[in-house]
């Protein structure tokens, strides 16, 4: 990343999930962490979120998943990226992700899993320490 430049981050909630009090308190302590934050509200699809990507070229994307669709939302999305040549950005889950779940997950190139009750200087410090870019 160009020295001097902000580090850029989309928070998504993917799928049916309506509940986003976790992700507005993520986008104010990344953003007041000094990063650039575009949050893109609920409901979003895969494809919604691919064209965010595309748009706004972040370094990072954290999706907040509640619903429990983790497994059928996620490799969808990194698909689309993927499809779109997009490699070079962080994507992590937060939110209810089971323990189980968490190596399915990995293998399709996500990362993070943050819970709920997880310190936000936590959340923070892990995206500072795993940009790709």
């Amino acid at each position: 990343m160009p020295e001097g430049r902000k580090i850029k981050v989309v928070v998504c909630k993917p799928g049916l999930d309506g509940h986003d009090r976790g992700a507005k308190v993520l986008a104010r302590a990344l953003r007041d962490a000094g990063m650039e934050v575009i949050y893109t509200g609920i409901h979003n699809t895969p494809e919604d979120i691919v064209n965010t990507v595309i748009q706004e070229d972040p370094d990072v994307v954290m999706l907040s998943m509640l619903s429990g669709a983790h497994n059928a939302l996620c490799p969808v999305i990194m698909e689309k990226l993927k499809e779109n040549g997009i490699d070079d950005v962080l994507v992590a889950v937060g939110g209810i992700i089971p323990n189980e779940d968490k190596p399915f997950l990995e293998k399709h190139g996500l990362k993070g899993f943050h819970g709920p009750g997880t310190e936000l200087k936590t959340i923070v410090e892990f995206v500072k320490n795993n940009l790709k870019r």
